[in-house]
């Protein structure tokens, strides 16, 4: 699975930068991942280009179709003004409103004062459920007195944690509707090849299900072709 890291912070070393590591070694002690680091700093001009000229520069295109390939997400921003800094929301708002449908989000900010770490509930969670995204229940919020201090890393561990679950759960769902859609299209297939042989009396015995358009087939719905449902309408 892949999981691709956001960060937003701007100086060298950065505290985001060093927090976004953090929640990535620790899912990667939870799942399996392969982890890409985003670095939005270094898109910063790119990004403003985008919106002046609406296409994005290569590095920039690159980075959101990272970004919308992935299984799951690890976003994290310093605060500015109470607030996810304007570099995090620019790069989000130049990535298309449904890459992030049903994926694996996992929020987490840095800033000065302790104070501060409701940004994760007032700003990034509404931000991220807009658009859509799964966000894990566990936010992480460092201040400049977390750092060596009890408590942080529990919170790393539980956060990432619950996103190495998520993104398992949802990667096993989608391999299972992939493999059902291929089933469904084999019996679509199948049974309009066939539908030609299908006499009046059969499509008489499934009418009440053919005016739904489906029938339940072991755990799946078969389409009925179009012409059959219009024969089980005659009388």
């Amino acid at each position: 699975m892949k999981l691709v890291v956001v960060s937003a912070g701007l100086s060298v070393p950065s505290s985001t930068r060093l927090l976004a590591d953090r929640l990535a070694a620790a899912t990667a002690r939870h799942t399996s991942v392969d982890v890409q680091v985003v670095e939005l700093r270094d898109l910063a001009v790119e990004i403003a280009h985008n919106f002046t000229s609406g296409f994005p520069g290569r590095a920039l295109s690159a980075a959101l179709d990272a970004v919308t390939e992935a299984d799951g997400l690890i976003v994290v921003t310093p605060v500015f003004s109470a607030s996810y800094s304007g570099l995090f929301k620019s790069f989000f708002d130049v990535l298309d409103q449904d890459a992030l449908t049903g994926k694996p989000v996992l929020i987490a900010a840095t800033g000065g004062s302790a104070r501060h770490s409701l940004v994760l509930e007032h700003a990034l969670r509404p931000l991220f459920a807009y658009l859509r995204a799964v966000v894990v229940p566990t936010a992480v919020y460092a201040a400049s007195e977390d750092w060596g201090a009890e408590g942080l890393a529990e919170r790393i561990d539980r956060a990432a944690g619950e996103l190495g679950r998520l993104m398992e759960g949802l990667g096993s769902r989608a391999g299972a509707v992939r493999r059902a859609d291929v089933a469904d299209a084999a019996d679509a297939a199948e049974m309009a090849g066939a539908s030609a042989a299908v006499d009046t009396d059969t499509a008489a015995a499934i009418a009440p299900r053919a005016l739904d358009g489906a029938i339940a087939s072991a755990d799946r719905f078969t389409v009925i072709p179009f012409e059959q449902q219009l024969a089980a309408l005659r009388p």
